[in-house]
Parts: structure tokens; sequence; C-alpha cells
């Protein structure tokens, strides 16, 4: 009876969601189902009058019809069901993740801060014991004095590591409060003209400034700033042979203004360029470059330092030509504002 049909479709199309059937092979089945009832009750439709055989065709569709519907209502519950289900395990997989990925964070911060205490102290009495040396002038001091100072270097690029490594566990950890003042421009650029004046002459390069354009008072934390130009600038000089640095920046509008560091040095391939953000990445310079004072954390900082004060920064670079930096950023930094991007 119609009933027991209706009961048997639910049945139906709860059976094949679990067993993962298309509704176009559901639909088929109907089709042929359809076709087996006409065959069936081929003889009896025939005997009877147009306006019988009318009725009946039209009661068979009516009933197989409705099976379809109680079918398909069956099929799009338990398919629901499957994907709440599958939506619930999403989420529980994303915070076992988000609580990992924290955890991991934790524990990077947790051993940088248990390295950095011995390397103090290990810096700390390499100085003291290489002052005293000298003082003493004794020939026999000599090998001891590079000794030490080789332990004094590769401690203190071992301490940068350890550095810059809680600074971007900092960072991802969103643990990096910033202290957003009204700051002037021009200043911040001579303050990074200072540090960068000096390795610049070392190299023979020669440092173009140019703010003239830029906004004489931004909303920004100005030492991060200062930390973002000079990762920028200290790596224009690295990887600079002979040409120029620039440091150019430039309102855009009246929301936004940018700073962009500007070289001629090596460039970076396209296929760098895609990864140059992240951390522990280091291009491989030509014989003539030094990049032993290198952590590799530099630009990922920097990175996440524009993340932070809601800017994005952009790279173009050719081989052999030169790269540009370019820091695009609000000229009024919001508190707890998400957001900004790498391109």
């Amino acid at each position: 009876d119609i009933e027991t049909l209706a009961v048997a479709s639910l049945q139906h199309g709860a059976l094949r969601a679990e067993q993962g059937f298309d509704p176009t092979e559901i639909a088929r089945e109907y089709h042929l189902l359809r076709s087996a009832i006409l065959a069936n009750l081929r003889q009896d439709l025939l005997q009877g009058s147009p306006e019988e055989l009318f009725r009946a065709m039209t009661l068979i569709n009516a009933v197989v019809d409705a099976a379809i519907a109680q079918c398909f209502k069956s099929y799009v519950q338990e398919r629901l069901q499957e994907l709440e289900q599958l939506q619930s395990q999403l989420a529980l997989t994303n915070q076992e993740l988000t609580r990992l990925a924290r955890a991991n964070q934790d524990n990077l911060s947790i051993l940088t801060h248990e390295l950095k205490t011995p390397l103090n102290s290990i810096i700390g009495y390499s100085e003291l014991f290489l002052r005293q040396q000298r003082q003493a002038q004794t020939r026999d001091t000599v090998p001891s004095l590079e000794h030490i100072e080789r332990v004094l270097r590769n401690g203190r690029q071992l301490l940068r590591l350890i550095n810059n490594a809680l600074e971007l566990s900092r960072c991802e950890a969103g643990r990096m409060p910033l202290q957003l003042v009204s700051t002037e421009v021009g200043s911040v650029i001579r303050s990074v003209v200072e540090v960068i004046q000096p390795l610049a002459d070392a190299r023979g390069l020669t440092l173009v400034v140019d703010y003239d354009l830029a906004p004489s008072q931004v909303v920004v934390d100005p030492l991060r700033l200062q930390q973002i130009l000079i990762n920028l600038a200290s790596n224009a000089v690295r990887y600079t042979l002979t040409g120029n640095i620039t440091i150019q920046a430039r309102t855009l509008d009246q929301e936004k203004w940018e700073v962009a560091v500007i070289d001629t040095g090596i460039g970076i391939a396209p296929e760098e360029q895609t990864h140059i953000f992240d951390p522990f990445v280091q291009l491989r310079p030509p014989d003539s470059f030094s990049n032993s004072d290198s952590t590799g954390l530099g630009l990922a900082i920097v990175a996440q330092l524009v993340k932070l004060m809601q800017g994005e920064i952009q790279l173009a670079s050719q081989v052999g030509t030169g790269s540009t930096f370019t820091v695009i950023l609000p000229i009024e930094v919001k508190e707890h504002q998400p957001s900004a991007s790498v391109k």
C-alpha cells in the first residue's frame, strides 16, 4: 500500500545516503521503478477506457513522485547530519591544531629565555677576560685573544638568533604590544640613517634619503618603525656591492603613506621571492658577499611587525638590478585592529 511505500522510500533514501549514492543514481532507480510498474500493469491498463487509463497513469505518477519526495527528504537529512558531524570534527581538529601551535610558541619562548641566560654569562665573562688579556699586553696571549674573540663572535651571533626567534614568536602569538604615539617621520628616518650610514660607507655605497613628500606626523610605534627600516636597509647594504641605497617616503592619500628601501644589489629571483618573508630563509649570495651575521629572521620579523601595524609590505625585484621593499602603513595606526598582507 501507499503507507508501506512511503516508509520504504524513507529507508531507501537514508540507505543510499550512507552508501554515498549520487542523487542522479537514485532518480534513475525511481525511473526504473516507474517503468517496472507500468510494464506489470500494461495488460490491465490497455483493457480500460481512455479515461480509466488517464486516471491510472495519474495515480501511478502521484505515488511514484511521492515516493521520490520521501526518498530525497531522508537522503538530504542524512547528508546534512553527516555534514554536521564533519563540521564538528573539523572544529575539534582546528581547536587541537590551534592549541598545539600555541604550545609550540610557548615552548619556543621558554627555550629562548633559558638559552639567553647562559649565553649572556658566556659573553660577559669572555669580554671581561678579553679586556684583562689586552691590558696585560703579553705575547703569549695573542692566540688566546683570537680564540676568545671567535667565541664572542659566535656567542653574539647565537644571541642575535635567539633574540630574533623570541621576537618573532611574540609577534606571531600577538603578544607584541605597540606604543602608538604621534611620530615625526623625518625623525625616525634620520635615526635610521645614523645606524645605516657607517655600514654604507664601509662598503662604498651612497645612501640617499628623500622624505620631502612624506606626512610630517603619523601615529605609529616609532621604535618598531625604526626596527623595520633598519632591518630592510641593513639587508640592502648586505646584498649590494656597488651603487646606492635609497630610503624614500611619501604620502599616498589621506589615510595611507609609504616608505620604500631601494637598492642596486644582486636582486632576488622570482622563486625566492615567494618565501622571502618566511623564517630562516636566506638568500644565497655570490662569493663577494658576506652573510655570516645574518640570522635569516630579519624579514620574517619585518613582515610580522608590518602586519601588527595594520600595513602591508610589497617586494619588487630583478636579479642583477636590485630590489625595492615598500612598506605601506596607515597614517594613524589603530589599537587592536587586525590586518595586513605581504605581497
